[in-house]
């Protein structure tokens, strides 16, 4: 459990409900409903509800954070918020939303630091997400295929970082979509907005695969052999496309 965090987002909290413009303070992801994963490499994220005409201040000027404790590093990312370190090494990442704009976006369960009466937001997402996992597998398995196929083309006229991106990036992703399809998911936290993440936990029989999948830059014919070889031992494929890519693998 990281406590400097949750005492970071408390001592946040108990200083902006005392602000005139404020309405909630939302603890996101380790610091929010999955404090069970909190550890000493969380970071701190969260999103900042203000009144309607009240965000540029609360974004022009980062009075509120340095109050509670000295930023070192600040980095507006996003036009609603930033990326942060607090002196003693403390990062973080926000954003700042006036009450009706959120609505308008996607997010995955909060934790409520502070809510004020007038409040109405929810602290679930407001809009339906859409998963990173596929539910069609013909879809994703195909477009696994096609990303081995160019991707192993790019590889062999030098394109190096473009092949890997698509083979090691691309292609592995497509793959990882499917992984509930092959194998029981283990109760660990979801991350609904990145596939790669806690995918090792949740998915141990995977993790031993891994590093056959991604064998970097110089060996990504072996990358992609694993990958289909995986892929044709667990789903059905087309046998021209494969013999297409595996010619790409013996040259």
């Amino acid at each position: 459990m990281n406590d400097r965090l949750l005492r970071r987002l408390s001592d946040m909290g108990l200083y902006l409900a005392n602000l005139d413009e404020t309405l909630g303070l939302l603890g996101l992801g380790s610091v929010g409903v999955e404090l069970d994963r909190l550890d000493q490499y969380s970071d701190l994220d969260f999103f900042l509800i203000v009144k309607k005409g009240s965000k540029s201040k609360y974004l022009d000027s980062l009075f509120w954070l340095n109050d509670v404790y000295p930023l070192s590093y600040w980095f507006r990312n996003t036009v609603d918020g930033y990326k942060i370190l607090f002196a003693d090494g403390v990062y973080g990442e926000f954003a700042v939303f006036e009450e009706d704009e959120m609505d308008d976006i996607s997010y995955s369960e909060g934790r409520w630091i502070f809510k004020k009466p007038q409040c109405d937001v929810s602290n679930v997402q407001s809009k339906p997400f859409e998963s990173v996992y596929s539910d069609d597998i013909d879809y994703a398995v195909n477009e696994l295929l096609t990303n081995l196929l160019v991707g192993l083309q790019r590889y062999h006229r030098g394109e190096k970082l473009a092949a890997q991106r698509l083979i090691e990036i691309h292609a592995l992703n497509r793959l990882l979509s499917v992984l509930p399809s092959i194998y029981v998911e283990k109760p660990v936290h979801a991350d609904k907005y990145n596939i790669e993440r806690r995918i090792e936990f949740r998915f141990p029989a995977i993790a031993k695969k891994l590093p056959l999948f991604v064998q970097g830059i110089e060996n990504l014919p072996a990358s992609a052999t694993h990958l289909l070889d995986f892929t044709i031992s667990h789903f059905t494929v087309n046998e021209a496309m494969v013999t297409e890519i595996r010619k790409y693998l013996i040259l």
